[in-house]
């Protein structure tokens, strides 16, 4: 079993800087008027990001596989928060956005399909506990 590690250290008021394992910094605050300078993401929003990095690198790496010639992608995330305290997420969309010409459909399907039953540890992790839901489109060329 492999062990993940990471450090969360306090700068000021609710602002902190944590680093895993890959030795990389990533900045968290909060609002004004819970304490926070407003100067970086909230703790929550990592994850939707969290979730899309990995979906996504999921994705992508499936079709350069199967030789899919993309000319873009991003994935667009809308989540549903509780109304009280903890204020969890209580259901997220992601809608995948692929930019290119003459794309396989079944390939992108089948790439969605891998990654939220198979290969994302994030959705199996969130999954658990929020709906996840998926759309997909794809789009001539990219804006």
């Amino acid at each position: 079993m492999a062990t993940k590690t990471a450090v969360v250290k306090q700068l000021q008021g609710i602002t902190f800087a944590g680093k895993t394992d890959s030795n990389h910094w990533i900045m968290m605050d909060g609002p004004e008027n819970f304490g926070g300078s407003n100067a970086a993401i909230r703790p929550k929003e990592l994850i939707l990001i969290s979730l899309g990095g990995c979906t996504g690198s999921d994705v992508v790496s499936i079709l350069q596989k199967k030789r899919v010639p993309l000319e873009g992608f991003e994935i667009r995330i809308n989540a549903e928060t509780a109304d009280e305290h903890p204020q969890v997420f209580t259901r997220i969309h992601l809608e995948y956005v692929f930019y290119g010409k003459d794309l396989s459909i079944k390939d992108i399907e089948r790439a969605i399909e891998l990654s939220q039953t198979k290969y994302c540890s994030v959705t199996a992790m969130l999954q658990k506990a929020v709906e996840i839901t998926h759309s997909y489109r794809i789009e001539e060329k990219k804006d």
